[in-house]
């Protein structure tokens, strides 16, 4: 015993580099490899180097599979001792190592250490490709992958590649349906205990729990906390993910990964039903739902249902009155980031969809789709009241309450209502005295962009209303209404077929109300 004490104390191997003492000369042996470098242990399966013969055999483990530590309370088995004696501590709850800083606690003392990084902001592992650091070497390893392409994890089933082992095994119980992890209360499964954990959340009314991660700028919750870390680079502008292509940046691997598809023009997730191509699964998923009529997102304000949560989102601001997205030229709020990208089109002129048929352009790929019904006679929405067919399904939706007499916008003023937003925003500048559309030669401002518009037509001598009758032409189809008298007496054409007779087109305006002053466009 006396023997063994004096181990302890006595350590006469001293490194000349640091300065640090070892009991034997093979230890001190080992030890200077640090500072020389030296890994003179090679895997003859992949021709890594290691420092120590033991550190190898625990390594050539990787390769034969073989993992001879089984856990008895799991049955799960471990390369090593040491990583079983750590996993124990799953089922024990064991947690010996503790941040002095912020008192959490952690089952191994590595976890601790790559912990303590979160407070000292250390990342010392550094990827030569593109600067980023790390707070740990395995962190670095799977970023690496995203530069080199590597997927070393391979599905046995359907032959797709995976970055990390877990994720395959996660994967694998797509093949499988195996779920197991369950939820006490409800017995429903799952594949992953993120995803159970966040269900478990549905149970209870408390945000807090239920949204655990806040952000500290703007107070919004998130479930997990990686969503909240991608959501922080709203505010930082961080976007680490860049495409080699075009130079553009992103917040996640997964927004470059779709984006580069916009590059080789590949859409490798097609519909079974219609063979439409998408770019990501998830677009693919939404799109199922117009087949399927499936609306899973519903508004608890009205019960309209939508096919994704996007949608739903984007809806609520209409009750909610929320615009966050601003314009920066005109001041002007949108309910979502795309309807500003599309009104910023107004201040710069773009143009970037083109019809094929005569090469006209608009600012969005749905302005076009419309467009196009132009020149193929398209109008796929009926009236199931009157037959009546339309170009588009807000139209039939705004048509439809001349038969339901539905006017869901009123004002707030006088209780007015009316069946477009539009109308009522018109409407509303009449207790306002807001005239917002100048006319750019003389000045005069107007309330609707249509009378502007006809306005417009005194300085440029437009009349593009004829009278089929005489040879008077007017610019506005109220005008051409009052000259008709002149021929008819107060019996009047109607406005459809006048308007036909006219221009000689084929069709009419496309949707008109009451009261308004019609002008060609």
């Amino acid at each position: 015993m006396e023997d063994h004490m004096t181990g302890h104390k006595e350590k006469r191997y001293e490194c000349d580099v640091c300065g640090k003492a070892w009991q034997h000369p093979y230890q001190l042996e080992t030890h200077r490899r640090v500072h020389t470098g030296e890994r003179p242990f090679d895997c003859s399966e992949c021709g890594k180097s290691f420092k120590t013969a033991q550190v190898l055999k625990i390594h050539r483990r990787v390769h034969t599979g073989e993992c001879p530590f089984d856990c008895s309370d799991c049955g799960k088995s471990f390369k090593t001792s040491q990583v079983l004696k750590i996993h124990q501590r799953v089922h024990t709850g064991e947690k010996p190592y503790g941040c002095s800083t912020c008192g959490k606690s952690y089952a191994g003392w590595a976890g601790l250490q790559q912990h303590r990084r979160v407070h000292s902001s250390e990342r010392p592992f550094t990827c030569s490709d593109c600067g980023k650091g790390f707070k740990s070497s395995p962190d670095l390893l799977m970023h690496r992958r995203l530069h080199t392409g590597e997927r070393p994890y391979t599905c046995s089933d359907c032959g797709k590649g995976f970055t990390r082992s877990k994720i395959l095994m996660e994967h694998q119980r797509t093949h499988t349906d195996e779920r197991p992890y369950t939820c006490a209360l409800c017995g429903k499964g799952y594949t992953r205990s993120t995803y159970l954990l966040s269900h478990q959340r549905m149970h209870t009314g408390d945000r807090s729990f239920h949204r655990p991660f806040g952000c500290s700028d703007c107070s919004k919750d998130f479930k997990r906390a990686g969503e909240l870390k991608i959501h922080r680079r709203l505010h930082t502008g961080e976007m680490p993910y860049g495409c080699s292509v075009c130079s553009k940046s992103f917040k996640t691997t997964y927004e470059l990964k779709s984006h580069q598809r916009v590059h080789s023009s590949e859409r490798p997730f097609a519909c079974s039903d219609c063979g439409k191509g998408f770019k990501s699964s998830s677009e693919l998923n939404v799109h199922g739902r117009v087949h399927t009529g499936e609306r899973p997102y519903s508004c608890i304000d009205c019960g309209k249902g939508f096919k994704s949560s996007t949608d739903l989102k984007v809806h609520w601001r209409l009750h909610t009155g929320e615009r966050p997205f601003t314009c920066s030229d005109c001041g002007k709020g949108f309910k979502s980031s795309t309807h500003l990208k599309v009104h910023w089109r107004l201040h710069t002129g773009e143009r970037p969809f083109t019809c094929s048929d005569c090469g006209k352009g608009f600012k969005s790929s749905t302005h076009l789709k419309t467009h196009m019904r132009l020149h193929t006679g398209e109008r796929p929405f009926t009236c199931s009241d009157c037959g009546k067919d339309f170009t588009q399904s807000g139209s039939l939706q705004v048509h439809q309450r001349i038969h339901t007499g539905e006017r869901p916008f009123t004002c707030n003023q006088c209780g007015k209502g009316f069946t477009r937003s539009t109308y009522l925003l018109s409407h509303q500048r009449v207790h306002s005295g807001d005239r917002p559309i100048p006319n750019l030669v003389c000045g005069e401002r107007f309330a609707m962009a249509s009378h502007a518009l006809c306005h417009q037509r005194v300085h440029t001598s437009g009349q593009p209303y004829d009278c089929p009758y005489c040879s008077e032409a007017f610019d506005s189809s109220w005008g051409l209404q009052q000259h008709w008298r002149i021929h008819g007496g107060e019996q009047l054409l109607p406005l459809q077929q006048a308007f036909q007779e006219s221009t000689g087109t084929a069709g009419g305006p496309a949707d008109t109300h009451q009261g308004e002053i019609l002008c060609v466009r």
